[in-house]
């Protein structure tokens, strides 16, 4: 009997997103050849259930302190942490004994597994890639707080190049106590360095240019936690358009309320999942609440999706055909949003100027245009194309036959 290969995923959990996609590419592989591990920092436990892999617990810095940095837009590690991350990543290896280790937002293996010699493939949005381009919008800052949008983005474009260059330096530190080579200013190679770079996103919102050959599309990989339904789940009102609404694991839960406010005198049934972020005094009429709802199927019921614009749930209303409304706050979500306006298929708020008119209109006018769902059944058509899956199994059998 042929011996089953290990295949390690290693995940950030940082946020909700890095843990579903490597479990949902995870879930994918047959058992009968490989032997699936997964290690990440024991928050997400209740993602788990049913899982069949060996779990592994690793340290990732508390999910505030990640947001925190966004917020403050300050690097999210610092030179100390990832030499920590690097030796931690070392142990690992040593005791699993990978053929091939998987990264979500593991910068650190960008050492560990070359100073082990194991082949690594990295899990990342296109709108990182350095053969990508993107025109940068200020997030969330501090300086977005007292300034006029137009006069702090035009300080961001100033800043950026010098701000991304500092946000390298921590990872280029630790690789040069080990030997390896500076990967030099640019963010997005420091972000998508490995031996394989997938990209979790369709080219025909983020064209590339001068693609190298170890980087490639698998197309949206989608993920909704097994939690049981809530009760009301099947107890719905008929007749009235359904909007699933989700703030994520990395969006701005205080603005929930807001939004439901924003939504209450509208003729809608709201699904809204709190994700543990914010506990609400009063829920409209309208709405039902949970802390977690199965995204994919809330979305394939929804005539229109309201996020923070990050590309799990905007993956699942795409994949279902329906628009969506991002309201962004961080750098991450801002890029993914752009992609999507730019196709017609949803509109873009800012979370630090959430006004619920403003939304109220983007609702209303989202669900009157027929274009926007037009272009959201298009790209659901895209998406059908791409078997991320399929595409992620061919590339272990390539790594492994040639390795």
């Amino acid at each position: 009997m042929m011996q089953r290969k290990k295949i390690l995923f290693v995940a950030e959990a940082v946020t909700l997103a890095h843990v579903g996609r490597p479990l949902a590419l995870s879930a994918s592989l047959d058992r009968t050849e490989y032997e699936v591990h997964f290690a990440c920092a024991d928050r997400y436990g209740f993602c788990f259930e049913g899982a069949d892999l060996v779990r592994w617990t690793i340290h990732s810095i508390p999910n505030q302190q990640f947001l925190q940095a966004l917020a403050d837009g300050k690097p999210v590690y610092d030179a100390a942490t990832l030499a920590g991350y690097v030796e931690e990543d070392l142990q690992l290896l040593r005791q699993v004994r990978p053929d091939v280790v998987v990264g979500d937002f593991r910068l650190s293996l960008s050492i560990s597994a070359r100073l082990a010699g194991v082949p690594y493939v990295s899990l990342i949005n296109a709108y990182w890639s350095p053969f990508v381009e993107q025109e940068y919008i200020v997030p969330s800052l501090p300086l977005t707080r007292f300034l006029p949008i137009p006069l702090a983005n035009a300080l961001f474009k100033l800043a950026r190049p010098l701000a991304f260059a500092l946000h390298t330096i921590p990872l280029n530190k630790v690789r040069r106590r080990h030997g390896l080579p500076s990967l030099g200013w640019d963010l997005n190679r420091v972000y998508t360095d490995a031996d394989y770079t997938l990209y979790a996103d369709v080219p025909e919102l983020f064209p590339p240019h001068d693609l190298p050959a170890n980087h490639a599309f698998i197309g949206p990989v989608l993920w909704s936690p097994p939690l049981p339904l809530p009760n009301w789940w099947d107890q719905l009102p008929a007749g009235r358009p359904l909007v699933y609404v989700t703030v994520g694991s990395s969006g701005h839960g205080a603005l929930l309320p807001g939004v439901l406010r924003a939504l209450a005198g509208l003729p809608l049934t709201v699904l809204a999942a709190t994700v543990g972020m914010v506990k609400l005094d009063a829920v409209p009429d309208n709405a039902r609440v949970a802390d977690f709802l199965p995204g994919e199927e809330a979305a394939r019921r929804a005539a229109l999706v309201i996020c923070n614009g990050g590309s799990p749930t905007s993956h699942q209303a795409l994949a279902a055909g329906v628009p969506l409304v991002g309201i962004a706050g961080n750098l991450d979500q801002f890029l993914n949003m752009q992609g999507i306006v730019a196709a017609g298929a949803g509109a873009l708020l800012r979370a630090d100027r959430f006004d619920e008119t403003a939304l109220r209109q983007a609702v209303e006018g989202l669900l009157a245009t027929p274009a926007a769902s037009a272009a959201a059944r298009q790209l659901m058509v895209i998406f059908g194309n791409y078997r991320s899956s399929e595409s992620f199994s061919k590339l272990l059998s390539k790594i492994l036959t040639t390795t």
